[in-house]
């Protein structure tokens, strides 16, 4: 059996697909627009943060507001598959934290499979990636990693409660638990408290957005 998240997992009965199909077609062309990153490099949050006005001040809860959430745990996903997908490619990583990596990419990636099928026609574009040196030094991989990972398990703590229904919600915490797994595992690898706090921190879109856009690592 296998141990990792899919669409058939979290949408036993389809309704994330129904949903999805309630809103498709009009919100599309809204979705994309204000979902989408801009181009060009970033200048600390800005960037990042006016192309996701939509997400970042989504309000009463709703179908339309759960695809927004969607959306934004898509990109964040997009960013962990992509900077592990990377890291192995480059070969710079040896012994635990090697063995780690590979687990880890599989789920990033299987995360990433399950929320585009989630999202369907509805989902952002893939944006394009800069981890500098990130991916080719062990030392700053493992704090890099534990930095995304930490920001993931805030990220999705953050939007649990926001979500509308109860489909998203199970792939939602499936996701999150997962998350908080890798944190530990990367903390643990780069000599730091697995679990420093009794009670992990919630934090907003737009904080997640500010701190992601301050990394760099989303170009366009």
């Amino acid at each position: 059996m296998s141990d990792l998240i899919t669409l058939e997992t979290v949408d036993v009965d389809g309704a994330i697909r129904e949903a999805r199909e309630e809103v498709a077609g009009d919100t599309r062309a809204e979705l994309f627009r204000k979902a989408a990153i801009g181009g060009g490099a970033m200048i600390g949050g800005g960037v990042l943060l006016s192309g996701f006005p939509a997400i970042a001040s989504a309000g009463v809860p709703s179908i339309r507001q759960d695809i927004k959430i969607l959306n934004f745990a898509y990109t964040l996903e997009l960013l962990e598959a992509a900077f592990y997908n990377e890291a192995l490619e480059r070969g710079a990583l040896s012994g635990e934290v090697l063995a780690t990596t590979k687990i880890v990419a599989k789920h990033e990636n299987t995360h990433v499979d399950t929320l585009r099928t989630l999202l369907g026609k509805d989902a952002r574009r893939i944006p394009k990636f800069d981890f500098r040196d990130t991916t080719s030094n062990q030392d700053k991989f493992l704090d890099t990693a534990v930095a995304l990972e930490d920001t993931g398990v805030k990220a999705y703590s953050g939007q649990a409660t926001r979500i509308k229904q109860r489909a998203i919600i199970k792939a939602a915490v499936s996701i999150l638990t997962v998350e908080a797994r890798h944190a530990s595992r990367f903390r643990s690898l780069n000599g730091q408290n697995f679990a420093p706090l009794a009670f992990d921190e919630a934090r907003p879109m737009k904080s997640i957005l500010a701190d992601v856009g301050k990394t760099g690592f989303i170009k366009s």
